[in-house]
């Protein structure tokens, strides 16, 4: 159908289109298979379309050729005329026609491999700038952070005085170097997400913000919970389960706990009968780190929490880098202070 209608444009619409198109694909193609290291298919698939834009290139040039030369001597000025009587005429200077230049081969060539390589240079300059325009650190962009701004802010915020909100949480997290800190500096973050949640079985009357950041390798959640349960207590709930893995510990000058628990898997069944409800399912191992709001304990703690679908963590010094960098950086926004 398209070719159809490609078809039905003019020629010197169509062509042009054709030799724009074909180029522009195959030197993105040819770049990302050279550059990138995509294989040799998409090379070919590449030059395939350089090859074809070249031959339409050809095409025109003949097409130019064909409109500039004469049109050939009909039948009746080819059939021998009477002469007629000559008749001295004044002499008049003889006025030289200037000569007809056809297209030059040669420049055509030319201007259609400098096109080439302009389009190339272009994409290849697109592709190496950073997407922040940060090239002295090559840091890439972030995503920007999803909230749930038309909901309104559960009293339990306005109740707690200094309560932080979800997009507060996701802004100091969400930032440029957290993929080095995690170990994997070539990553960007692919979503992130803040929302004003409180915390399950308070009747919604404990503040309880969370903010996501996911990554190819990994994912970070930052949670703030405005109850009384201090650091201390919660280390001596661990010890009444399975708290091998939990390590107590000063982060920014303040008691800090880190355990490892697995994280739940639910499946759904939409209607689409691929796949079957079921019970909740064990998901993969987690790593949270548990920071008091002060020095001195008082309640209320920030957990940093980092999973991956692998099962793969990254060592215990990464969370506390995170969290060193990350917490200073948590300011309340104008909408937590409405």
């Amino acid at each position: 159908m398209l070719g159809f209608l490609v078809r039905l444009l003019p020629f010197w619409i169509r062509e042009p289109l054709i030799i724009l198109v074909g180029t522009v694909f195959g030197v993105r193609i040819l770049f990302m298979a050279l550059v990138d290291g995509e294989g040799w298919v998409p090379a070919v698939i590449g030059a395939v379309f350089l090859l074809g834009a070249a031959l339409r290139v050809r095409v025109v040039v003949h097409a130019l050729r064909g409109r500039r030369r004469r049109a050939p001597a009909t039948e009746a000025e080819l059939e021998p005329v009477t002469p007629a009587p000559v008749i001295p005429a004044p002499v008049t200077p003889a006025v030289r026609r200037p000569v007809e230049k056809k297209p030059n081969a040669f420049a055509q060539a030319s201007f259609a491999i400098g096109l080439f390589a302009v389009i190339g240079g272009a994409l290849w300059i697109e592709g190496k700038l950073p997407e922040d325009g940060t090239a002295a650190t090559g840091a890439s962009r972030p995503a920007a952070c999803r909230l749930d701004e038309d909901e309104e802010l559960p009293s339990a915020y306005r109740s707690t005085p200094g309560a932080v909100t979800g997009a507060d949480l996701c802004r100091a997290l969400n930032r440029t170097e957290l993929p080095e800190l995690l170990g994997t500096p070539a990553e960007r973050s692919v979503y992130a997400s803040g929302t004003d949640n409180t915390a399950p079985l308070t009747d919604r009357k404990v503040a309880q913000p969370e903010s996501r950041v996911e990554f190819e390798t990994y994912t970070v959640e930052l949670s703030a919970t405005y109850n009384k349960l201090t650091v201390a207590q919660y280390a001596k709930l661990t010890t009444y389960g399975d708290g091998r893995d939990a390590r107590k510990l000063t982060v920014l000058g303040r008691p800090a706990l880190l355990t490892s628990d697995h994280m739940m898997k639910i499946q759904f069944d939409l209607g689409s009968g691929e796949g079957a409800s079921g019970p909740v399912e064990q998901g993969p191992l987690a790593r949270t780190l548990t920071v008091a709001f002060d020095g001195k304990d008082r309640g209320g703690s920030y957990d940093l929490t980092v999973w991956s679908e692998s099962g793969l963590l990254p060592d215990d010094s990464a969370l506390v880098d995170i969290a060193e960098a990350v917490l200073p950086r948590i300011t309340r926004g104008a909408r937590g202070q409405d």
